[in-house]
């Protein structure tokens, strides 16, 4: 990681302002980085050209004094936005060739601010999993090792190639997608920063749906104040997107650093699950204590409805993403093997487009939507949702301004050491995280420290309906407390 490299985002922006070097200095640095990172497998595609054509415009606004908040600032951005003119493919066969007229509106608000598009990064076909090996491109390395190992990491998923990007130094924040933990799962992993907004605070329009009353787009940033500052541009009212509040978007920026001072976090008995790593127990409490050391106060908190979160998820999930998929049958668009008639070239078509794992999923979903089965099934599902909700809700109005919680039940696991057989093994990864996602809150994964193999644990802070700068001032208590941590370089 050169000098440049090196930056964080709050520190590169500020820096281009005083131009102390330019904004094509600073992309042909990233530029490099990722050539010089092509073990990792992180980009599905570099787009070299068109991040020089924008670092050149950037340079230009900057001379005149008429730069955005991202001015010239290299971005990777998840294969699951559609960006206009640039392939985009949510990292399956069946999108192999599929390049968008439209841009999604993440995007487009990033690019209005100014910031620069270094490539598309992988991800979990259609963002189904937890490690990103589920990419049609073959599975993301992890840019961290177990001490004294050589043994390939996974990156989390399902946006494991943005957040290994972050990590790796090869962009200066990127983007991702939280379903039920796709964000702050890896930036666990990866030992970065990863926010999920609450639902509806960014547009989904334009990004490839997996779960549409669960997907919601954030940002991965080495820092607390990076992410900040990322979000403040991804989010805004869309009304193209009717799932998209319109709400005021707050300085998320000045949030960072302010007093957490009487504020009372939530440690939920619940969370403490059988089996836990005692140096994860060890983790969460030195967090709490962090936390009261800046003068919050903690207290247990009960919410009984967590156990059914995961059996409830993996029905509302597979459900949502068995209608979303139908429209990928070879007709319109995209993969398309002939057959013998429009059924057979339908089976023909999914059968060689999606992956073992999209499959899977699409056949739960359409299962417990079946006629005999969705009251069974995933009518009780949307009950438990309600449910969840309800408990954190309780919580809110007695009191509690956030939740402390893990992000994972573990540190980064080894390529292929998990879901092989039972892919339940890989599903219990979100444990810690699908709550967020079933009861619509912001959520936020913050370096807490490294296991005994050296190897970085995240801590989770939860928050209340759209109070996203909450998780940002208590997230930089955490991380002022913890430090960064970064990979040795291995690639």
């Amino acid at each position: 990681m050169n000098a440049l490299t090196s930056l964080s985002l709050a520190q590169a922006r500020d820096a281009l302002r005083k131009r102390e070097f330019s904004a094509t200095e600073l992309v042909e640095a990233y530029l490099a980085a990722v050539e010089q990172a092509r073990a990792l497998n992180a980009f599905v595609l570099e787009t070299p050209d068109r991040a020089h054509a924008m670092a050149e415009k950037s340079d230009a606004r900057l001379a005149r004094g008429e730069g955005g908040p991202l001015e010239g600032l290299p971005l990777a951005i998840k294969d699951l936005f559609c960006t206009e003119g640039v392939r985009t493919t949510a990292s399956s066969r069946i999108l192999e060739n599929f390049v968008p007229a439209y841009e999604s509106t993440v995007t487009a608000n990033l690019w209005r601010d100014g910031a620069v598009l270094l490539g598309k990064t992988s991800n979990d076909e259609f963002a189904m999993g937890s490690s990103n090996e589920t990419s049609c491109f073959g599975p993301v390395i992890s840019p961290w090792r177990r001490r004294g190992s050589a043994q390939g990491l996974v990156p989390g998923g399902s946006s494991g190639g943005s957040a290994a990007a972050v990590a790796a130094g090869l962009c200066a924040g990127s983007t991702g997608t939280d379903t039920g933990g796709s964000i702050r799962q890896p930036a666990s992993f990866c030992g970065i920063v990863g926010l999920k907004p609450t639902y509806g605070r960014c547009s989904r329009w334009g990004t490839v749906a997996f779960a549409s009353s669960l997907d919601q787009a954030g940002p991965f940033a080495r820092t607390v104040r990076d992410c900040a500052i990322l979000l403040r541009s991804m989010a805004g009212n869309d009304p193209k997107d009717t799932t998209c509040v319109d709400l005021p978007v707050p300085d998320y920026e000045a949030a960072v650093g302010a007093s957490v001072k009487g504020k009372r976090i939530g440690i939920p008995k619940e969370y403490r699950v059988p089996g836990m790593a005692a140096e994860l127990e060890t983790l969460w409490e030195r967090g709490a204590q962090w936390l009261k050391d800046a003068g919050a106060e903690t207290v247990e908190i009960s919410l009984p409805m967590t156990k059914y979160a995961l059996p409830a998820y993996y029905i509302v999930a597979p459900a949502e993403a068995s209608s979303n998929l139908a429209r990928y049958d070879g007709v319109r668009y995209g993969l398309r093997v002939a057959g013998s008639d429009i059924t057979d070239m339908y089976e023909r078509t999914r059968a060689a487009g999606f992956g073992k794992e999209v499959r899977r999923r699409v056949m739960i979903g359409t299962y417990v939507l079946s006629a005999g089965y969705y009251d069974a099934y995933y009518l009780h599902a949307q009950k438990v949702r309600t449910l969840i909700k309800r408990d954190f809700e309780r919580c809110f109005a007695d009191g509690i301004d956030a939740v402390l919680t893990p992000t994972t039940p573990s540190a980064a696991f080894a390529i292929g050491e998990k879901g092989s057989v039972d892919p339940v093994e890989m599903y219990l990864n979100d444990i810690f995280t699908v709550t967020v996602n079933m009861a619509g809150l912001p959520g936020i994964s913050v370096p807490g420290g490294l296991d005994a193999q050296g190897l970085p644990l995240g801590l989770q802070l939860i928050g209340r309906p759209f109070d996203e700068e909450m998780l940002f001032a208590l997230g930089a208590v955490i991380e002022k407390a913890a430090g960064r941590f970064t990979p040795q370089r291995w690639w």
